[in-house]
Order: C-alpha cells, then structure tokens, then sequence
C-alpha cells in the first residue's frame, strides 16, 4: 500500500499539526492504524508528524478499543507523544468491562511481535485498576511487567504508590519507595508529595517532616500543593507555630497561597483552640486576597462553638447567610454539636429542621452527632430511633454511631445493653472496631467489671484469624511490632514480591480490631484505680514491645498510680525518665498529677518546682521572671511567688489557673490557713475564680483552726459566685458556727441566707445534726424573746 505519495504532503501534513486546531489527524494516519498489520513500522515512519495533541485527537476517532489500545502502547516509546490527557481517554477505555482483557491481550500480540513494550504502557492499566478498585489486580499488574521485558519507571511506580496511600497501606508505599531508590530511579515532586501525604493523613507528621527535607536535600521544589500537604499535617498534630513557619517560608519561595492552604491553617488554629489568632490571621489573609467561602466560615463557626463563644458564631453563621453562601450538612453538623454540648436541645433541633427545609439532607455524620447528643443528656431511646432513622434514610451506621451508643449506655450503667449491641453487629457482620472495643471495654471498667474487661481484651488481642498472628510471630523471622512488620515488607519488595506484601498487610488489617495505646490506656487506669500497680506495669511493657508508642495519658496515668500506692520515688523516675526521653512531650496534666500528690505529703516547694520546671519548658516565658518566682520560693514566700508567677502568666494566651488552685489547697493541706487566704485573695485579684474544691478545702481548715469569721466570708464568696458546695462542708460550717460563742451564731443566719439564694436545697442539704443544732438555737432565741423583764 502507497502512503504519503508525495514530499508535498508530508509538508502539508506538517504544517496542519502545527495549526491551532488539535483535532486535526491526517488521513493517513487513521488509515495506517485501521489498515496496516502491524501498524508500528508504518507508524515510525510518520512519527516525526505526530504531536501529543494529535494523539489524543487520534484516540478520540478510533472506534475500535483494540486499535486505540495498540496505538496508545506504540506512542509510549516517545516522550514527545505522551500527555495527561490520552492517558485519561485509555483509563476511561479500560474502565469499561472487558476491556482491560483486550488490553492485556494486545499487550501479548505486541510481544508476540517481537516489539518493544515501554512502561507508560502498565502505568494507564495500573491506574485503571485502582479506578475500580481492584487492588490486588493493580499490584499484580506491576509484578507481571518483568514478564514483558518491562522495567518499571517512575510513572508506574508513582501509580502504585498513589494507590497504596489512597488503600492506607503505607508500610507498603514507603517500601516501594526503598525500592525505586534502589532501583537508580529518581523521585519527584509527585513522588514526594504522594508519600508526604499519605504520613500526615496516618498520622507520622514526623516521618512527613524527614520526607519534606529529604525532598529539598534531593534538589526538588516543593510546590504549592506540597506546602499545603505538610501544612495541614503540621496543624493536624496540633504543631501551630512550626506551621506558620512553614508557611512563611513558603511565601518566601515565590509561592502563592490558595483557598485551600488559607483554610488549612485557619482550621487548624481554630482546631487547636486558638481562635482569637484565627480571627487575626484572617484579616492578614484577606488582605492577601482571600475570599471567606464555606469552608473557611465552618473552620470558624466550629472554633467559636469549641470556644463556647455561641453569640459570635450565630453573628458568623447570619453574615454567611446574608452573602447567600449556601450551609451545607458539615456546617449545620457543626451547629447542631455546639447546641447539644450547651443543652440547647431545641435549638439543636430548630437548626436540624431549618436544614431539612433548605433540602440539606443529614447524613451518617450529623446522624451520629445527634445520637452522641442524646446520649450525653441521657435520652437514649432517642438515640435508639436516631439509629433506626439513619438506615431507613439511606445511610449506613458506621463505627462511631455504635461507639456512641455504647459509651451512652455504659455511662448510664447499662453495660449488659451495651454488650448486647455490641454483639449485635458481629451477628449483623459488621466487623467491631477498636473505638467499639475500647468503649465497651472501659463501660466494664468503670462498672468495677475488670475480668470481662480483661477478656474483652484478649478476644481483641485474637481477632478474627488468630493463625495469621501465630504464623507472624512465630518462626525464625517473628513479626512482633510496626519495626520489624515493615522489615518483613522491605525484604518482599526487594524480592519483587509486593503483591505479598499487600495481602499480608490486607490480612492484618482485616483480622480484627487490635489493641490500640488508648485500649491499653483504659485497661491501665483500672489497674491504677484499683490498686493493682503491677498488673498496669506489665501493660506498659507488653504495650511497647507490640510496637505501640505510650501517650501522655499512658505515662500520666501509671505516675498517679505509683503515687496512689505510696511508690513517689518510681512515680519520679519515671517522670525523670520522660522527661529526659522527649520522644513523648510531657503534659501539663502530668505536672499538675504529680504537683498535687507532693502537697498531699505536704511538700510544696517541691510542687512549685515542678510547675517552674514545666514553665520553662514553654515558649513566651521570661527567664528573668521565673527565676524571681523561684527566688521567693527558696526564700519560703509562697505569696510573693504566687502573686510574681500570676503577673508572668496572666497576660499569656495559654495561662493555667490550675496550679494555684493546687498550691492553695497545699498550704491548707500543711496547716497554713494565713497563706492560704492571702493567695485566695490574690486569685481574686487577677480577676480569676477560685474553684469550688479550693473554697471548700480552705474553710474546712479556717474552721479547723477557729477563724470561723474569715470561714464564712469565704463560703458569701462561693454564694455571690454561683458556686454550690458539698454537703459536708456546709454543714460543718454550720454545725460550728452554732456550737461556737453566742456572737458566731448570729453568722448562721447569713450563712442559710446566702445558701438559699444560690439555690440550695435545704431539705437535701441540712443534715439531721444540723437540723437538731438549729432548732435548738430557735428554741433558745423564741425563749429569750419571750422572757419577762
């Protein structure tokens, strides 16, 4: 067959695939594709006439899926004719049935013709695997490219890896990686910016972190897109100030910041409870050019509620409706969760109806919001019905709408419910998770119930394939934790076997839910709480040879259970040990755990040490001024201390009132009320509220020690504040006050006064004592009253 008769046409031809109209394709192309067999040696001798544009144009003419498919494979050997668009056309090919088996067999007549097969050809099946979610199918696509003298390029390796972070197998994302190092490939930004999103969305921003340097290391610019990865990962782990740095740096480069990374970092301030700082960074991004959308409104609204600043999130929510932004299911979910954790049932309602009436139906999410609702007022029938609603409208329960219900019924002591509806789903199943687990687990715990606590666990430690476990760790090569289960994958890799790999993780994935460091936590606490420090001792071991990193509540809980034993020395040990480690920051509420059981054994200066210690730890605090607060509590003035470290922290935006609360109630503790008052005075002074539990310790010790006077003045401070004690210490105070000297009687009269205006009940308060004491002091009043003379 005579092609191309003349120079006249190729120059033509020429000249025509240079013009603006890409849809253009000679003649003779579409002949030689549809006539000639095989097509590739006509094609080489036209390929210096073809572009990507003509390809694509090409791939849209071309009836026959097994001529597109052929074509597509040839235009692989040239850089020039490869582009984004034919790659999507011969996905949307092979997406359709069949056609990825009339692929794979054009794939072999290709071979059979003895002609070179390049690796873009596996990248489209590859991608189109993941399409259609045939993992397993995409994965062995890659293994089988070997078989066609196919070695694997960065694209096909950026497919597998896009599809491996998108299934959350990232274990066997970052061993492919391994493997495109070793394999002389050499990443790119889509290579980075797959992986370093695939570790913020799981939750290793550190190893984020390494990849990002690694990334600038290599020479490769971050983009934009990849800023923003790293960014929302750094407010994810509620890592704030290294984000604005980030994002500074980022500005620095040249690049522009879109909607999406203004609203990455005004969710995470607002997440991160920092919502005055979101307020001021927005003004700083409008000026930049930002436009407030939906999203940015809802990051805010959800900041203002976590804040419980209602009144300012209702004028946010009313400026979005008056610029005719739409609320969608996220927002109104947001408000409906405010006005439930306020007890503003109906309203929460009222908000639920408005959205149904705009046409915004609710889905799973603003579902288990309103069950979570109820059962935190304790409606559980609600609840109930909410369940049944959710999947007579379509939606699914998921694992937290079982959770929910679980936590609710466990909380109202109904375990042996909760238990039922746990059952339930493996009848149904739905495979428990560990948020299911861990909520039942800890409904048996605080019902006192620590073996079914214990056997909850170990069926969690089993799982559905308990064999798989015994397999893994068992054997000359034992799998036992993440360290040496990546190894294990690394090695399967190397040996070309990912597709293994994959089914192992897959297999561990769907055996069940295993013990998380929350499991253990819960678990733990039991043990502490009642005493058995040894058994909680052996948890934190077996937790960190399972691979699984202690939390600050891990290492808060086992302090204040070595305290509550008497063991204070391996309590500070082992705070000394973390401090020391770093791998796990040190909570305030570790501190705060460890300050209170020193004044309980009456060692304050140690207290106020370990509050410095942790002060110095902080960002934003003078060095000047907390070695003043320590000079005054070397000198032994708790006051002057007191009133130095409230001037220092009040002007903070993360302050404690905390701390002084627990100081003052350690100098009561130690038998020293003058001080006491004073640093209850100086609280006042900076306009902070002194708590009901400080309040009731402090006259407990003023009565103690005969200052009923300044006793009672502290309890007018609780009744002018709103601030209900207990009990006990009302009736003590009473019960002193009429047994004491004539004059300290006439005090009961303000004391039951001030009592009845904040609402107390006086039938439930007032013991039978008091009651006895105060019709005796009436009885002696009426007769005084009434006696002649």
């Amino acid at each position: 067959m005579k092609l191309l008769p003349s120079a006249l046409r190729l120059r033509t031809a020429k000249r025509k695939v240079g013009s603006p109209n890409p849809d253009y394709v000679p003649n003779e192309v579409l002949n030689i594709i549809e006539n000639v067999s095989p097509m590739e040696p006509a094609l080489e001798k036209v390929s210096s006439f073809l572009s990507s544009h003509l390809v694509t144009s090409t791939l849209g003419k071309l009836q026959k899926p097994e001529l597109n498919f052929r074509f597509f494979i040839w235009t692989t050997n040239k850089k020039h004719f490869r582009s984004l668009d034919s790659h999507k056309l011969i996905i949307d090919m092979l997406s359709k049935d069949g056609n990825l088996d009339l692929y794979w067999k054009t794939l072999e007549e290709v071979r059979n013709s003895a002609m070179p097969i390049y690796p873009d050809a596996f990248a489209v099946m590859i991608s189109a695997y993941w399409k259609l979610d045939k993992a397993e199918m995409a994965i062995e696509c890659f293994e089988r490219m070997k078989d066609f003298d196919c070695r694997a390029n960065l694209c096909t390796y950026n497919s597998i890896l896009h599809g491996l972070v998108q299934k959350g197998v990232i274990l066997l994302a970052l061993a492919v990686y391994s493997k495109i190092l070793k394999s002389n490939c050499l990443p790119n930004s889509s290579t980075f910016n797959i992986l370093i999103d695939g570790l913020c969305k799981s939750g290793n921003t550190l190893d984020a972190l390494k990849l990002f340097d690694e990334m600038c290391e290599r020479g490769i610019s971050p983009s934009r897109t990849t800023y923003t990865v790293v960014l929302s990962g750094l407010c994810q782990a509620r890592r704030i100030d290294d984000a604005c740095r980030l994002f500074n740096l980022m500005k620095s480069k040249g690049h522009t910041s879109d909607n999406v990374t203004y609203n990455v970092l005004l969710n995470g301030f607002c997440k991160s409870g920092r919502i005055d700082e979101a307020l001021v960074l927005l003004e700083s991004f409008k000026s930049e050019g930002y436009v407030i959308g939906l999203e940015g409104y809802s990051c805010l609204i959800d900041g203002l509620i976590g804040a419980k600043r209602i009144s300012e999130a209702n004028l946010l929510y009313k400026e979005l409706l008056e610029k005719n932004i739409a609320p969608d299911v996220v927002l109104y979910t947001i408000i409906i969760k405010g006005l439930f954790q306020e007890g503003r049932m109906k309203d929460a309602l009222d908000i639920l109806r408005e959205m149904t009436e705009r046409g915004v139906l609710p889905d799973t999410q603003c579902y288990n919001t309103l069950i979570k609702g109820y059962c935190d007022m304790g409606l559980l029938d609600e609840a109930r019905s909410l369940r049944l609603e959710l999947s007579q409208n379509g939606c699914f329960p998921d694992t937290y709408t079982t959770t929910f219900l679980i936590c609710g019924m466990c909380r109202n002591g109904l375990v042996g419910e909760a238990t039922d509806i746990f059952n339930e789903m493996e009848k149904l199943g739905c495979s428990p998770s560990v948020e299911n687990f861990n909520a039942l687990i800890d409904g048996f715990c605080k019902s006192g119930e620590i073996d079914e606590a214990r056997l909850m666990f170990f069926k969690m430690e089993i799982g559905k394939k308990p064999s798989l476990f015994l397999r893994l760790s068992q054997g000359i090569d034992p799998v036992h934790n993440t360290a040496s289960l990546q190894s294990r994958v690394n090695r399967l890799c190397e040996s070309g076997s990912v597709l293994k790999a994959y089914q192992l993780l897959i297999q561990l994935a769907d055996s069940g839910a295993a013990p998380n460091t929350i499991t253990y936590n819960i678990l733990m606490n039991a043990m502490c709480k009642t005493g058995k420090i040894d058994s909680a001792l052996k948890l934190f071991e077996e937790l960190q040879i399972k691979g699984l990193a202690p939390d600050s509540v891990t290492y808060g809980t086992l302090i204040d259970g070595l305290q509550r034993v008497g063991r204070d020395e391996d309590a500070f040990k082992l705070f000394d040990l973390i401090s020391k480690d770093g791998r796990s920051p040190l909570s305030s509420s570790i501190y705060k755990s460890m300050m209170t059981w020193s004044c309980r054994r009456g060692k304050i200066t140690v207290a106020c040490n370990l509050w410095l210690k942790y002060l110095r730890s902080q960002p934003v605090r003078g060095k000047e001024d907390v070695r003043l607060v320590e000079k005054h509590i070397e000198e032994g003035d708790m006051v002057k201390a007191v009133k130095s470290l409230l001037e220092m922290e009040t002007k903070l935006a993360d302050f404690e009132s905390a701390p002084y609360h627990i100081w003052l109630i350690g100098l009561c503790q130690m038998g020293r009320p003058e001080e006491a008052v004073q640093v209850f005075y100086i609280i006042q002074e900076f306009g902070l509220i002194v708590s009901a539990p400080s309040c009731a310790v402090l006259i407990n010790i003023l009565i103690e020690n005969g200052s009923l006077d300044q006793a009672v003045k502290v309890f007018l401070y609780t009744t002018g504040k709103g601030i209900r004690l207990m009990p006990r210490i009302c009736n003590k105070l009473l019960q002193s006050l009429l047994c004491s000297r004539e004059d300290s009687a006439e005090l009961v009269y303000v004391v039951l006064n001030g009592m009845k205006s904040t609402g107390y009940n006086m039938t439930v308060y007032l013991y039978t004592h008091t009651r006895s004491l105060l019709r005796r002091h009436w009885n002696i009043r009426e007769s005084e009253n009434t006696s002649p003379g």
